[in-house]
């Protein structure tokens, strides 16, 4: 049975702006702390979310798979880099990482079909 990655990411969002309400200020600074972290050095904001995309692989979190193979796509992610990401993962991870990286192949390739529909549906081609 797959999963429905959009679902995943957009129910963690619902929680988490839950949580945001509860716990302001401890959420905007982790809300800083990730802007920090996610823009653009040393390492690409791109190279960045696909590090994030392994950890959630060895850590087994659909969460963090839905949530970093999104923000991978729109950071402009090829599907090559997401399968060596899963490669690297599947390598620290043993087995496990073997079938949270085959979930995070398909939440990135739902992510990119869900995106090549918005497109098509758009009124301007």
């Amino acid at each position: 049975m797959s999963k429905d990655f959009s679902a995943i990411a957009d129910d963690l969002n619902a929680k988490i702006a839950v949580l945001k309400d509860g716990s302001p200020d401890a959420m905007a600074a982790f809300g800083a702390l990730g802007k920090a972290t996610y823009r653009d050095g040393a390492l690409s904001a791109k190279t960045k979310e696909l590090i994030a995309l392994a950890i959630g692989i060895t850590d087994r979190c659909d969460g963090c798979i839905a949530f970093h193979a999104r923000a991978a796509m729109r950071r402009g992610a090829t599907r090559d880099e997401v399968l060596e990401t899963i490669d690297v993962a599947i390598q620290m991870g043993g087995g496990p990482s073997m079938v949270y990286g085959s979930e995070a192949l398909a939440a990135f390739d739902a992510f990119v079909e869900e995106r090549a529909q918005r497109r098509k549906t758009r009124p301007d081609g």
